[in-house]
C-alpha cells in the first residue's frame, strides 16, 4: 500500500509523521475544516516537468497557486510544466491528489515555498483517503529543499 511506502521514507529521512484518515472535501475550505487547520496548513505537491525527464516537486500552500514566472526565473529555464496524470504517476509511483515527495519512486528536486516554513502541514500520503501531517521545517531538512517564493495568491473569480 501507498501509505505503507510513505511511512517507510519518512523513517529512513528520520521524519516523525501522522497519517490519518481524511474524508473527501468539496473544497480546499471544507478539507482544512474537517482537519481542523487552515487552507495555508495544506500543502499541495505539485510535480513540475521540465525539459526530458527532469521533474521537480513544488511544495505550495493551499491557499496560494504556483507562480511560473518565479519558479522559472529560480531554475533558470524558459520552459516548466504540469506533466499529463499519466506521466506524474510514472514519475512517482503516486496518482495526482496523494503526491508526495516521501516514498516517491524516484527523489526528485524539492522546492518549497517560504510561506510553509515554521508550519505543521497536511499533505498527500501516497494514498486517495489519507492525509499526513509533518512538521514543515523538517520535512525541507529532510529533502535539503530549496525554500523560496514560488507561489502567488490565488485570485477570486467573481
Amino acid at each position: 500500500m501507498s501509505v505503507d511506502r510513505v511511512r517507510t521514507a519518512a523513517a529512513a529521512r528520520g521524519l516523525e509523521i501522522e497519517i490519518r484518515e481524511s474524508p473527501r472535501a468539496s473544497s480546499l475550505e471544507e478539507a482544512a475544516a474537517l482537519r481542523g487547520i487552515t487552507p495555508a496548513d495544506i500543502v499541495k505537491t505539485l510535480v513540475v516537468k521540465g525539459r526530458g525527464d527532469q521533474y521537480l516537486f513544488a511544495l505550495i500552500p493551499g491557499d496560494r497557486s504556483i507562480s511560473w514566472p518565479k519558479l522559472r526565473a529560480l531554475l533558470g529555464v524558459n520552459r516548466l510544466r504540469l506533466p499529463e496524470p499519466e506521466l506524474a504517476l510514472e514519475a512517482t509511483g503516486y496518482e495526482r491528489g496523494t503526491i508526495t515527495p516521501l516514498g516517491s519512486t524516484r527523489d526528485w528536486p524539492v522546492y518549497a515555498d517560504e510561506r510553509m516554513t515554521g508550519r505543521r502541514v497536511s499533505m498527500g500520503a501516497g494514498a486517495h483517503g489519507w492525509t499526513l501531517f509533518v512538521d514543515a521545517d523538517a520535512l525541507i531538512a529532510s529533502y535539503d529543499a530549496t525554500v523560496a517564493d514560488i507561489s502567488d495568491p490565488i485570485e477570486t473569480i467573481r
